[in-house]
């Protein structure tokens, strides 16, 4: 059966590539391309080419210094490993924590009981949330929220694993109810709330499962950012503030709200290829599949589909998951990451779209606030780099 996705012309190829457009006859001429041509020049199939800029990123090496031929960046950590395809926080597989509240296992990972949010801060980031234009996302909200927060703590400023373990719960706990949940000693509950949806105990335990899932995952650019914010001694809500700088990127956590317009237009009846083609044509490859650091399916996305699958609508969401799946292994060999289980997550409790990015957000705070703590420890400013001129 022909292909409904469009083909793409080689100066779209070499765009997407980040290569010139002989280096793709290159390709090629190798076999790591296959080509069509006719009146209209050489075609590749879109599908064919993001399965070829995804290997390259697996097997790419790491970026190294021109030099010195040593690694830009290695941060040694102890709470997040990835062995074996398993996402691992100091030594227990994530997926084994998940039938525990999400504030427990903070709990458990900073080693820092729990502290409500105060009453006045929450109505402070709340006024800075209901300031916000209507058409405002998810990451808008979020922001307008942390900088409530912010302001309403003189406090702040102290770089101590106190302080900074009072400034996450007060986000952890405070941010549902600033974005219009209700409070509630449940995190995932309070957090589901905020969207109006049904609080059946299948979404509140999916909702938790997903908040476990993404606390951390080896050194992300959003945490890189939070420790180099840490290393100058940002105070608790600077630092996440840089994180979610860092996260609101394409390549980042923004690409969950892809996934998840993706995953709506298949859910409303649109074929998988059509969809596909729509999601390429912003040239950041397909949302919600392939990660360079599993060689199969996500172990985040494998966990979280058995939650998906218990959902009021979780049959039909779980089909549209597997047609999509299917359509993309077909073509290449990548497989569902965390965003696609994330997308059919929203769209299984009948949650908006970019409820993805804020589950996203509030989940990874709590590996946030442990990578701060950690940088704290550490020598102040040892994450600023030496430029190396080589202008002219």
């Amino acid at each position: 059966m022909a292909s409904s996705l469009p083909r793409l012309t080689a100066a779209q190829v070499a765009a997407r590539l980040g290569v010139k457009p002989q280096t793709v006859y290159a390709y090629v001429s190798r076999g790591l391309l296959r080509r069509e041509r006719d009146a209209r020049g050489s075609t590749f199939d879109a599908l064919e080419v993001e399965a070829f800029a995804g290997a390259r990123r697996r097997t790419a090496p790491a970026a190294v210094h021109p030099t010195s031929g040593m690694p830009l960046a290695v941060v040694h950590t102890d709470i997040a490993d990835i062995e074996d395809g398993e996402l691992l926080y100091r030594g227990r597989r994530a997926r084994d924590l998940t039938d525990r509240p999400f504030a427990e296992v903070v709990e458990w990972l900073w080693d820092a009981e729990r502290v409500d949010a105060p009453d006045p801060a929450i109505g402070s980031a709340r006024e800075m949330v209901a300031a916000l234009p209507p058409h405002a996302g998810a990451m808008d909200r979020l922001r307008a929220a942390l900088t409530g927060f912010a302001a309403d703590d003189p406090l702040r400023h102290d770089a101590s694993s106190a302080t900074l373990h009072r400034i996450g719960w007060t986000l952890l706990t405070g941010l549902p109810v600033a974005l219009d949940g209700d409070p509630h000693g449940d995190i995932a509950r309070s957090l589901v709330s905020a969207w109006r949806a049904p609080a059946d105990e299948a979404t509140v335990a999916a909702v938790n499962a997903a908040l476990i899932l993404l606390i951390d995952h080896d050194l992300a650019v959003s945490t890189f950012a939070a420790r180099v914010a840490a290393s100058a001694r940002a105070d608790g809500y600077a630092a996440v503030s840089a994180a979610l700088g860092a996260a609101d990127s394409p390549l980042h956590i923004s690409a969950a709200a892809r996934t998840a317009r993706l995953f709506a237009r298949v859910r409303r009846g649109l074929e998988p290829e059509r969809a596909l083609a729509e999601a390429l044509q912003d040239g950041n490859g397909i949302p919600g599949f392939g990660h360079p650091l599993y060689p199969g399916i996500d172990d985040r996305a494998d966990a979280l589909f058995s939650f998906v699958e218990r959902l009021p609508d979780g049959e039909a969401t779980m089909d549209a998951a597997r047609r999509l799946s299917d359509v993309v292994a077909d073509r290449t060999r990548l497989r569902p990451n965390v965003d696609l289980a994330l997308a059919a997550l929203a769209s299984g409790a009948r949650l908006p779209d970019d409820a993805a990015s804020t589950i996203f957000v509030v989940g990874r705070l709590a590996g946030w606030i442990a990578h701060i703590r950690a940088e704290y420890a550490e020598q102040a400013m040892r994450l600023r780099p030496r430029g190396e001129y080589v202008g002219r």
